[in-house]
């Protein structure tokens, strides 16, 4: 079975001395799960999984008893255990039972390893904020990637474009009305009303869907929220837009990368460019059947683009850097790279090469900032894509690309 890095770096925390709960975090169906169950094989480690769905009824009872059981697993000849808590954003009032039982291990030097994960990204992201704070390291579950795809999937470049990073549709995308509806009923509709709609900040739910459908569709341009609520049919305003916008960023699902100005006030209160986290997401959204969007060439630049966009989004979490756009009046960078003070201009095209005065401008604009165009023979497409083309500010320094 193919194994992600997200593996590897699990289990080696786990056969380190205890210091931290690790919180394995991510978009719905990106194999949290899966990966956890790989990592504990790799230990010598005796391990309790436990699935908060089991807690509906007992609740706080319930948590308090596995995490006992947990313990019992520790004895003379094996003094630390691991306790896997799945789908921990089902017990009501969670962080702050973790947190009372975790620091009562610390007081009384028990080596109890604890990973906890769940299904819903904001919901476990809310609770972590709560009580939790200095006590966890996160491990980041993205949507995977096309090196990935191809290698546990056996997927071309183009199946990757169309049917994106969500592993449970991989074996349908040779039907794709099945596949079609495994992303609209697993992925979007459960993201959406047990995820982003469980929160009670949602007070216009119509609003919402209606949002993440039309930001879909519009992957890869910019979009002002004053024209997002020209076309939506609920009545709202900019802020609810731009707060709804944040929740589905944080669920993995859409996200509007601000301007880069420079300058963190106008970068904040600039119209967003719109991008998905993963293709499958913009594709599903579109009217038309998947093959169609690869032989139109104006869609299939904003694919493409999307595609380079999700990359990006993903790659972030992992590399930690910020990332947006930039235009200057007619000229414009599809991607903007920030790391520290080191910034990264990245221009992606997937036809004839036929204009890059947005880039020479960016760098007269920005004259540290380091250049690169996805879609060259020097930087192919699908090369990037595969995490073959250096990308973060010192490996590109070392290829000496701009």
């Amino acid at each position: 079975m193919f194994e992600r890095q997200l593996v590897s770096a699990l289990s080696s925390r786990l056969t380190e001395p205890r210091r931290f709960m690790q919180i394995v975090m991510g978009p719905r169906q990106t194999g949290k799960t899966t990966a956890i169950g790989q990592a504990l094989k790799q230990t010598d480690l005796p391990h309790r999984f436990s699935s908060g769905d089991q807690a509906l009824l007992a609740g706080r009872t319930w948590l308090q008893e596995e995490w006992s059981a947990a313990r019992r697993l520790i004895t003379k000849d094996s003094p630390s255990a691991i306790f896997v808590l799945d789908e921990i954003q089902a017990v009501p009032q969670w962080s702050s039972i973790v947190k009372m039982l975790w620091d009562e291990d610390a007081r009384s030097g028990i080596d109890l390893r604890v990973v906890l994960t769940g299904s819903s990204a904001l919901l476990l992201q809310s609770g972590l904020s709560e009580s939790l704070m200095g006590r966890f390291e996160i491990l980041h579950s993205t949507h995977w990637s096309y090196a990935e795809c191809r290698e546990a999937f056996d997927y071309s470049f183009h199946d990757f474009l169309l049917y994106g990073g969500y592993p449970g549709g991989a074996p349908l995308r040779h039907e794709p009305d099945r596949w079609k509806s495994y992303i609209e009923s697993s992925i979007i509709e459960s993201t959406l009303s047990k995820d982003v709609l469980a929160l009670e900040s949602i007070r216009k739910p119509a609003l919402l869907r209606q949002l993440f459908s039309l930001g879909c569709a519009y992957s890869g341009q910019e979009v002002s929220y004053r024209k997002l609520l020209g076309q939506l049919d609920d009545a709202g305003n900019t802020t609810t837009i731009a707060h709804y916008l944040e929740l589905l960023s944080r669920a993995g699902m859409l996200t509007g990368l601000q301007k880069y100005s420079g300058n963190t006030l106008r970068m904040k209160g600039s119209s967003p460019r719109l991008a998905v986290y993963d293709t499958a997401l913009m594709v599903v959204a579109s009217a038309e059947s998947p093959e169609t969007l690869l032989e139109d060439s104006a869609k299939f630049g904003r694919l493409a683009e999307s595609a380079v966009g999700a990359y990006l989004l993903s790659r972030s979490k992992a590399d930690n850097f910020d990332l947006y756009w930039w235009r200057d009046g007619n000229h414009e960078v599809d991607f903007v790279i920030k790391q520290g003070e080191q910034v990264l201009g990245i221009e992606v095209k997937s036809g004839t090469i036929e204009n890059l005065k947005g880039l020479s401008v960016f760098r007269e604009k920005f004259p540290g900032a380091e250049t690169i165009v996805v879609g060259t023979p020097q930087s192919p497409l699908e090369d990037f894509l595969a995490g073959n083309v250096p990308l973060l500010i010192n490996e590109i320094n070392r290829s000496c690309v701009r």
